[in-house]
């Protein structure tokens, strides 16, 4: 197939630490990412980077290629997140998670645009829509000029021991926070208010234990 190429694909991150950001409010699930393909050594390598300009992870050098080959044949790509994960090992442990990567012909970006769009806002909400799409569903989105989703889900992977998972829906302050990116100053100082009003629960809820 020629004008589509869908999957979910796992990524990982260069260091504890750098990983650690996919946890905070500049990586939500459901976020659209850039993919920066370059040569490393001798192999490919596919940087995801977020709206914020940040490179967050990396798929590994097969997967690479693979999408190397897509953008040769001048493929519009793009990566949603789909969950984060935490391993303990090997040591000192490592973030990870998951892509959902969709490539389609830039000749039909109207439709494909408006399918993304339904596709994150489900992601956001913790469904996740299967995105292989056969030639007949393929069509089904052009000839609805992207409206139309499949309504068929994938299943979260099963996590070997020593894996968790850290994050695979927006919570409700992360919700008040991206209203607040859309321009929505109410939204934002309510996101402000409310995460204000956590802590100070929490500081409660620890002095009444006798913490301090």
């Amino acid at each position: 197939m020629d004008q589509y190429f869908g999957t979910y694909q796992t990524f990982n991150t260069v260091s504890k630490n750098d990983g650690a950001a996919l946890i905070g409010a500049d990586n939500l699930i459901g976020d659209l990412y850039r993919i920066d393909i370059e040569m490393d050594s001798n192999s490919h390598k596919a940087w995801l980077v977020n709206r914020f300009d940040k490179r967050v992870g990396f798929f590994d050098a097969k997967f690479s290629r693979e999408l190397s080959i897509w953008k040769a044949r001048g493929m519009k790509m793009t990566a949603i997140l789909s969950f984060v994960a935490y391993s303990d090992a090997p040591d000192p442990g490592r973030y990870w998670g998951e892509m959902a990567v969709i490539c389609y012909n830039p000749s039909n970006d109207e439709a494909f645009s408006t399918f993304v769009e339904g596709v994150r806002k489900k992601m956001g909400e913790g469904t996740r829509l299967n995105v292989n799409l056969k030639d007949n569903e393929v069509k089904k989105v052009l000839s609805s000029k992207g409206t139309w989703l499949p309504d068929q889900n994938v299943p979260m992977p099963k996590l070997s021991k020593g894996n968790a998972i850290m994050k695979s829906r927006l919570s409700v302050s992360e919700k008040v926070i991206e209203q607040g990116r859309k321009g929505n100053k109410g939204c934002y100082a309510a996101s402000w208010a409310f995460l204000i009003a956590l802590v100070v629960l929490i500081l409660l809820g620890l002095k009444s234990c006798g913490v301090f």
